[in-house]
């Protein structure tokens, strides 16, 4: 391929809100594969880095989502430039340019890595994740009994067990929410702040059955506007009630004061 055709494909796997330029270095390089620059909006790859298209496209995506980043920030990165927001972009690029075929699934290619991979789901994956649960289980348990004989569950978490207070109240949640194990306690961590049941379960559904990466499924509830607390709401209120009330009260004694004043 050369570097027409990349873009090409590039752009058919999705179209980018600014133009930007794909450049063949004709280099090769032992720190990187390419990079984007967000002041020219370059992608430059080191095509004698790669013997093979695939990997050539699979650094030219990861370049064109930095660029696709930079555009959803009005053409600036930040600072650090492989952020949990580049990792939802790019993840979603490869989903596409796969489902097009313009992207072949490297994984899916080796029998050996297949097996391991099961192997780690159902070993580490699902047996750390049914542990965290069944400890949650027994943390609420405690919860009851600390209740029970007058004690803070707080002061048994931090001295007994002597565990973050985070962890066990993450635990307990994960087990009340009766969350999937499969998906690993790093994802049942991050489900079980999910306050939301519907946005919740969409999250544990997109990660089992839609197989979408953590960083992909942050991203989408990032976007779903939060509903605001009743309370916070009704605090909100009275805080600008009560200003209007001073303001008015201020103003009716400045009136008062200019009418007594015609007297």
């Amino acid at each position: 391929m050369n570097q027409d055709q990349v873009k090409e494909k590039l752009l058919a796997i999705e179209d980018a809100p600014m133009e930007f330029t794909l450049i063949f270095s004709g280099k090769q390089s032992k720190k990187v594969n390419g990079l984007y620059k967000p002041d020219t909006r370059e992608i430059i790859l080191h095509n004698r880095n790669f013997t093979d298209d695939n990997l050539l496209l699979y650094t030219a995506i990861h370049e064109y989502a930095h660029h696709l980043h930079a555009c959803s920030q009005g053409g600036k990165l930040p600072s650090r430039a492989h952020t949990s927001e580049f990792w939802a972009i790019f993840h979603g690029l490869l989903e596409k340019a796969e489902a097009k075929k313009i992207y072949r699934d490297v994984f899916a290619g080796s029998a050996e890595l297949t097996e391991l991979t099961e192997l780690i789901r159902q070993k580490f994956l699902l047996g750390n994740g049914n542990l965290v649960k069944e400890m949650g289980m027994h943390l609420f348990r405690a919860h009851e009994l600390c209740y029970a004989i007058g004690a803070r569950f707080e002061d048994y978490v931090d001295r007994v067990l002597r565990i973050p207070r985070s962890a066990a109240t993450m635990s307990i949640k994960m087990h009340q929410y009766d969350l999937d194990p499969q998906v690993g306690a790093d994802n049942m961590r991050f489900l079980a702040g999910i306050k939301n049941d519907d946005t919740r379960m969409a999250a544990e559904n997109a990660l089992i059955k839609e197989g979408k990466s953590p960083d992909l499924v942050k991203a989408a509830v990032r976007s779903i506007p939060k509903e605001e607390d009743p309370q916070q709401r009704l605090e909100k209120e009275k805080q600008r009630l009560e200003r209007t009330i001073a303001s008015l009260s201020k103003r009716l004694e400045e009136v008062t004061k200019e009418l007594d004043g015609l007297d």
